[in-house]
C-alpha cells in the first residue's frame, strides 16, 4: 500500500513512521524543502533512540526508512492508495489543497483529513468525488498513542468505514468510529476535565495545585487537569475550547473561560512558554496543594460527574458506541477508567442526583443531565450488563 501524507511537521512526519512502520510505501509531501529536510533527520533521531532501548534493531530502522520518501510537488501521489493531510487547521487551506490534489490522484485513492476539531462533512464537499473522503485523527504523539478516531462524513461510502478501519488497525491502532460531530468524541467529552476544573478554580473553591493534587491523588487520573492544559499549551488548549464551544451553537457546557484566555493572552502558555498555570523557570517552586481527602474527593466527584454526563450525552445522540466512547477516553487520554463503565460503579442515579444538585444550586443549562442517564437512572439499568 502507498500512503501519501501532506504536511511534514510533527504529525506528518508520526504518522508517517507509523504508516512505514507497518511496511507501507510513504510519500511525505510538503513545499517547504527545510520542513522536509527536518522531518528525515527527526526520523533519524528518533529511531536511533528506538535501537538504544532495543525497542527495534538496525535492519527495522533501515526499513522504515527505506519505506518513506520526500517529494515537494503534488503530482508525486499520483500512485498513491490514500493521502492523509496533516497541516495547519484551516479549512480553506486544507479544501485548497484537496482541489489541487484530485487533480493528481486515481478516482478510488482514499483522500483522508487529520483534523481535530473541524467538520469532515464541509471539507468532503469542496472534491468533486467527495464519497472518498473520511476523516481520521491521530494522537500526538502518533507513533506512541493508540488511539485513532476515524470519522465518515456524510457523503462517505459506507463501505470505505470499514475498509478504512481495517488499514488503521493494522498498522497497530485502537480505532473508534464517531459521527462527524464538533470534537468527535475525545474533544467534546474531555472539554469538561478543564472546563470544570477552571470554574471550581475560579469560584475560589481550590487552587490549581489542589485541584490537580486531587484528580491524581484521590481520581486517580495520571495528570491534573492544569498540568495537562499547560503541557498541551494553553493556547492549543483554549483554541480547541473555543472552535468546540462555536460548533455546537454556544451551547454552556462548553463555554470558554476567561482565565485560559488570559493566560494565552499573556503569552503563558504552559510548559513551552516557561510559565501557564505553574511557574517552570529554573529554581521555581510548585505550590503545595491543601491535602484535605474529603474536600478533594468533592472536586473529584463535581468533575467526574461532569465528564460522565457528557459521555453519557455523546452515547444518547449516536455520536459513538458504548465501547468506542469508553476506548476513546482512556486510549486517548489515558483516564484511569471507562467514563460509562466508571459511572455504573459509582452508581447512575448517584450520578443524577449530583447533576440536580448542581443545578439546583447554579441554575445553569450548563449543568442539564443527560436525558439518558436519567432515564437509565428511573429503568435502574447499567451502561454495562456483567
Amino acid at each position: 500500500m502507498t500512503v501519501g501524507i501532506i504536511g511534514s511537521g510533527t504529525m506528518g512526519s508520526g504518522i508517517a513512521q507509523v504508516a512505514a512502520t507497518a511496511d507501507c510505501k510513504v510519500l511525505v509531501f510538503d513545499t517547504n524543502q527545510k520542513a522536509l529536510y527536518t522531518s528525515k533527520e527527526k526520523l533519524d533521531s528518533i529511531l536511533t533512540r528506538l535501537i538504544e532501548k532495543g525497542k527495534i534493531d538496525d535492519t527495522k530502522k533501515l526499513s522504515i526508512q527505506n519505506n518513506i520518501q520526500y517529494i515537494s510537488d503534488l503530482s508525486g501521489f499520483k500512485s498513491s492508495d490514500l493521502i492523509i493531510e496533516a497541516i495547519v487547521e484551516d479549512a480553506e487551506i486544507k479544501k485548497t489543497v484537496f482541489k489541487g490534489l484530485e487533480e493528481h490522484v486515481s478516482m478510488d485513492c482514499i483522500i483522508a483529513s487529520n483534523t481535530s476539531s473541524l467538520s469532515i462533512t464541509s471539507l468532503a464537499a469542496c472534491l468533486k468525488n467527495p464519497n472518498r473522503f473520511i476523516g481520521i485523527h491521530f494522537f500526538n504523539p502518533a507513533p506512541l498513542m493508540k488511539l485513532v478516531e476515524v470519522i465518515p462524513a456524510i457523503q462517505t461510502e459506507i463501505a470505505l468505514v470499514r475498509q478504512f478501519k481495517e488499514t488503521i488497525t493494522g498498522w497497530g491502532k485502537d480505532v473508534v468510529i464517531a459521527k462527524d460531530t464538533p470534537g468527535f468524541i475525545v474533544n467534546k467529552v474531555a472539554r469538561s476535565f478543564y472546563g470544570e476544573s477552571i470554574r471550581i478554580y475560579e469560584e475560589g473553591l481550590a487552587d490549581q495545585a489542589t485541584i490537580d493534587w486531587a484528580m491524581k491523588a484521590l481520581g486517580g487520573f495520571k495528570m491534573g487537569p492544569f498540568e495537562l492544559m499547560d503541557f498541551i499549551g494553553n493556547d492549543i488548549n483554549y483554541t480547541v475550547t473555543e472552535t468546540v464551544y462555536k460548533a455546537f451553537f454556544y451551547d454552556s457546557r462548553f463555554r470558554p473561560s476567561f482565565t485560559q484566555k488570559r493566560l494565552a493572552e499573556a503569552g503563558y502558555l504552559g510548559r513551552k512558554s516557561g510559565r501557564g498555570h505553574y511557574d517552570y523557570s529554573e529554581g521555581a517552586e510548585m505550590p503545595e496543594p491543601d491535602k484535605d481527602e474529603v474536600e478533594g474527593q468533592k472536586l473529584v466527584d463535581r468533575v467526574l460527574t461532569m465528564l460522565i454526563n457528557e459521555a453519557a450525552d455523546t452515547l444518547h445522540y449516536h455520536i459513538a458506541s458504548r465501547d468506542d466512547i469508553d476506548t476513546a477516553m482512556t486510549k486517548g487520554v489515558n483516564y484511569p477508567k471507562g467514563l460509562l463503565r466508571w459511572a455504573d460503579q459509582i452508581g447512575i442515579q448517584t450520578c443524577v442526583e449530583r447533576m440536580d444538585e448542581l443545578y439546583f444550586e447554579y441554575h445553569e443549562e450548563r449543568y442539564r443531565c443527560s436525558p439518558l442517564l436519567r432515564k437509565m437512572a428511573r429503568e435502574q439499568t447499567k451502561f454495562y450488563e456483567e
